[in-house]
């Protein structure tokens, strides 16, 4: 069992590379390449939605969320062009998406600012 969680890992970080290729091909639909940036952002982020630290929950959003995302691109884009991206993704190099971090820091400070009058009646 340890060994095909391990392969489905590969299999979706591999995935998640083939689809920032697939982002930026030009004969991707623009729907499909929209949410593949999306997907692709939050899953390169050097920073999570839910920290990992949290324990079951902080790794929740990577085990659920991006796998999800990817099953949504890939029935998006056509197949041609997903074996062409997965092809050009093996071996490449992981990027890291800093604009993900940015959109990850942006809704956790959305998030803060919308608490804030519950926490200061809770507090107060």
């Amino acid at each position: 069992m340890r060994e095909s969680v391990k392969s489905w890992a590969r299999r979706v970080r591999d995935d998640t590379v083939a689809l920032y290729f697939a982002a930026r091909h030009p004969r991707t639909p623009i729907l499909a390449k929209i949410v593949a940036g999306l997907v692709v952002a939050y899953a390169l982020s050097p920073i999570d939605l839910i920290p990992d630290f949290i324990p079951v929950l902080g790794y929740l959003d990577d085990a659920i969320l991006i796998p999800l995302g990817i099953w949504l691109v890939l029935r998006l884009v056509p197949k041609d062009i997903m074996a062409e991206c997965r092809e050009r993704a093996h071996g490449a190099v992981k990027p890291r998406s800093y604009w993900g971090a940015a959109m990850v820091v942006v809704l956790w400070i959305i998030v803060a600012v919308a608490l804030m009058p519950w926490a200061s009646r809770y507090w107060h």
